[in-house]
């Protein structure tokens, strides 16, 4: 479980007095932790990597919001915690793989139109959980146009 090596980690950042590790390392463990609490039960691998990629994701979506707003300050510092957050991430599907399963994905269940969007899409979900939606939905998109 992630869940013990964060615990680990975090007094291996202290020790270092690596304060952007630490404090990001912190914050994952309390997301765990309100996690658990929501579901009531501890949580699966895949539950804890879902958490990491939602922090994951709200790290992105802060890098944008600072670039546009030219604080390339916090992008730094977003950036940062993004890095270690992936570390605990597998890796990502390579774009040709990608590609390979959409088509196929498509034509296994005789997508033809844009209306086909959405059962396209849960199907690569289901295929590739690793994958962010929003790439998965712009690559169908383009190819169902």
């Amino acid at each position: 479980m992630l869940t013990e090596n964060i615990t680990k980690l975090i007094a291996d950042a202290m020790k270092a007095h690596d304060t952007v590790r630490l404090s990001t390392l912190k914050l994952l463990s309390s997301s765990f932790n309100y996690e658990k609490i929501a579901k009531q039960h501890d949580l699966t691998d895949n539950e804890e990597l879902n958490v990491i990629r939602k922090q994951a994701k709200q790290r992105k979506d802060s890098i944008d919001a600072y670039e546009k707003a030219g604080r390339s300050d916090l992008v730094e510092s977003e950036k940062l915690e993004l890095t270690i957050l992936q570390e605990f991430l597998p890796p990502e599907m390579g774009e040709e793989e990608l590609n390979q399963l959409i088509s196929d994905s498509i034509s296994q269940l005789g997508a033809k139109t844009i209306s086909d969007l959405g059962k396209v899409i849960g199907a690569v979900k289901a295929k590739a959980p690793s994958v962010e939606g929003g790439k998965i939905a712009e690559l169908v998109k383009n190819k169902l146009s």
